[in-house]
């Protein structure tokens, strides 16, 4: 499945909240989401976020929390 190439920082939160994270800090452009205290993910507060950075971000929510990669995508 294709990742779409408009998704914001504040669209990704969203739908990251569905997941349990929730937002931490920010530093600068940078946002630290944390899930159950101990899962960290830090996202560029850029829009949109470059594919790369994004695939990497959805990758790793996807292997911290056993999910298929293309049901976040569909909420994106």
């Amino acid at each position: 499945m294709k990742l779409p190439r408009d998704v914001s920082a504040d669209k990704l939160i969203c739908v990251l909240a569905q997941y349990g994270y929730s937002v931490s800090r920010q530093v600068g452009s940078h946002i630290r989401l944390t899930k159950d205290g101990t899962i960290n993910i830090t996202i560029p507060n850029h829009n949109p976020i470059k594919i790369g950075t994004l695939h990497s971000i959805i990758k790793d929510v996807c292997s911290a929390n056993n999910l298929d990669i293309s049901e976040i995508i569909i909420k994106l």
